[in-house]
């Protein structure tokens, strides 16, 4: 570049060019795993205010994908190209992605002897999109709408049909991300919720029995009563054997005599309720920030008078002003008048299972149509609405029982997936 020296003359002078871009690239644990926690951790959680939710996925990145059958994470990294080909690279921003196969509808047999015919579940090649996180410093760039093209392009090549995200729908930008610039559609409001784990124990009624069911069992009478449920995985036998389900149980009359689930399914009692947990625990664990001294204060008052005085059975708030862990409970289903009181009881064997294992919250998710939605205890402070968006990957999908899912009406329950919570 030749500038005027201001006599006449001149003067040559360097101009520095910088080359700066984004890339894509799959995650490599040994390499990524700490410029990515440092990312995660500038990230918020949740609604912006004066308390925000932080995620420690204790070491493991992947951790929320890993026991999906096929899942993949990448990672948007910022690659700058100085003087003198100096390179620097610094990731800012990554996505999970999972795939599998789920109940997307109902059909029904066909038969030649006038019976009613028997409901079946439709299944569709499903991909769940989550974990998308951008630095701070590096919004508004475009780096996440590049993270979820590439993400769906992974998606497309190994056959899934329809793509989902879960947000909160009070998470504007995020909403806005997949609704207006990737194509997705609102499509349905499940209620996550969430209650405290006391320092006392909840009452089970005296009235019924609590069976913990082999996983055999337990993969039985899902794939029997609730196969053709919403989101009900094909692979429930694998969600069941995790080492992370902590079992399976179900609640019946006390006195009835547990004698397997072949005589379970052919002569169940009136009223039953049935509910798996799994150790989010040992999977990641969260933490609130940002609240006051006044709080702070305030919940450990409550704990002390909950530890001191347990008979008094008084609510109080564990400690989620640092690192705690929870139970997810999923599953959740039944049958009967008194069904959901039965639901509750199995609740109240599921805080004090929290309890034992020292989590500081349980937490389940059911659609906003279910009746449990009213029957589970929970803090509505702590519970938030969820909404899911879908896009449709592929048109060629061409089963006729359920045609574009995208366009069909909430059913009265969904069966969410614990690995994905």
């Amino acid at each position: 570049m030749v500038e005027d020296g201001g006599n006449g003359g001149s003067r040559v002078t360097e101009t520095t060019v910088v080359m700066v871009m984004v890339m894509v690239r799959e995650y490599d644990h040994k390499t990524d795993r700490e410029r990515v926690e440092q990312v995660e951790s500038s990230c918020e959680v949740g609604p912006n205010g004066e308390l925000s939710l932080y995620t420690d996925l204790l070491g493991d990145p992947i951790c929320r994908v890993r026991n999906s059958p096929a899942y993949l994470m990448l990672v948007a990294e910022l690659v700058t190209d100085g003087h003198g080909g100096l390179e620097t690279r610094e990731i800012v921003g990554m996505i999970r992605g999972c795939i599998k196969t789920v109940t997307c509808g109902t059909k029904f047999s066909r038969n030649k002897s006038g019976d009613v015919p028997n409901p079946m579940p439709v299944f569709t090649k499903l991909a769940y999109l989550l974990g998308l996180r951008v630095s701070p410093l590096h919004r508004r760039m475009g780096i996440g709408l590049k993270l979820v093209r590439r993400m769906e392009e992974w998606f497309g090549d190994n056959g899934a049909e329809y793509s989902y995200i879960a947000t909160d729908d009070a998470n504007e930008p995020s909403v806005s991300l997949f609704t207006e610039k990737c194509g997705y559609s609102r499509f349905r409001n499940p209620s996550v919720l969430v209650h405290p784990v006391f320092a006392h124990r909840l009452p089970v009624s005296n009235r019924v029995s609590i069976v913990k069911l082999a996983p055999s069992d337990g993969e039985a009478i899902y794939r029997r009563r609730f196969s053709t449920t919403e989101f009900f995985p094909r692979d429930i036998d694998s969600v069941l054997n995790n080492q992370l389900n902590l079992g399976t149980f179900v609640a019946v009359p006390r006195g009835y005599i547990w004698d397997g689930s072949d005589k379970f399914l052919s002569h169940p009692p009136e009223n039953w309720a049935i509910m798996s947990v799994w150790n989010c625990k040992d999977v990641f664990k969260l933490e609130v920030k940002g609240a006051s001294k006044l709080r702070k204060g305030f919940a450990k008052t409550t704990r002390v008078l909950d530890r001191v005085f347990p008979f008094l059975r008084l609510p109080s708030l564990p400690k989620i002003f640092s690192p705690f862990g929870l139970h997810m409970l999923y599953g959740l289903g039944g049958s009967g008048p008194l069904y959901t009181r039965f639901a509750k009881d199995l609740f109240g064997f599921a805080h004090n299972l929290a309890k034992e294992s020292k989590c500081g919250v349980v937490a389940t998710e059911v659609s906003s149509e279910d009746p449990l939605k009213l029957a589970i205890p929970h803090w509505k402070v702590l519970s938030f609405t969820d909404l899911w968006c879908i896009k449709r990957l592929g048109e060629d999908y061409s089963d006729g029982y359920v045609g574009d899912w995208r366009k069909s009406q909430p059913g009265l329950s969904i069966f969410v997936d614990p690995r994905e919570f």
